[in-house]
């Protein structure tokens, strides 16, 4: 039979009376990493800024509004009398919570792009390098290749040789 891990709770047991939290071997509490909360807020954002959002909100609005003055006096539950104050209080809430996400994924956006322009830096450095570095080498090959002889050259050296040796009347021709 397998045994089971020491930190779970076993019910034949007693329980420790020194530990403070009782459920700590059962019952954890929810971890929310930095980047998983920036993540979400950005899609929060994203999704705030569709034309899908503006409208379901706009509706939201409207059919508040419409229930709060049309709907009988007892079925209405903000009434136009006091200014539809839960709808102004749901509507800056919304609008506390989701400046700071906003920002939050704005903020995200800019490291984002910092570093892709730290990267395109890097790697327009590095080209800059081999091009120059070309450069140099297709300039050594021309100065190379000034100093050797082409074909063309060596023709007209065997020519200028040949009209020599006519002009001595020793020609390898006769």
């Amino acid at each position: 039979m397998a045994e089971r891990p020491a930190r779970l709770a076993r019910l034949d047991q007693p329980r420790d009376p020194r530990r403070r939290n009782l459920f700590a071997d059962t019952v954890r509490a929810p971890v929310l990493s930095q980047e998983r909360f920036g993540i979400w807020s950005e899609r929060f954002a994203r999704f705030m800024g569709t034309a899908k959002f503006l409208i379901g909100m706009s509706i939201f609005v409207v059919v508040w509004l419409a229930w709060n003055t049309l709907a009988p006096q007892q079925w209405q539950f903000d009434p136009r009398e006091l200014n539809y104050t839960l709808l102004t209080l749901i509507l800056s809430l919304q609008a506390s919570y989701a400046a700071p996400l906003i920002l939050l994924a704005q903020n995200r956006q800019a490291d984002r792009d910092r570093i892709f322009l730290e990267q395109d830096r890097t790697r327009d450095e590095r080209n800059l390098a081999d091009t120059e570095f070309l450069t140099r080498e297709v300039a050594a090959l021309r100065i190379a290749l000034r100093e050797t002889a082409t074909r063309d050259f060596i023709r007209s050296e065997l020519r200028d040789l040949l009209e020599e040796l006519d002009e001595r009347g020793t020609s390898p021709r006769s």
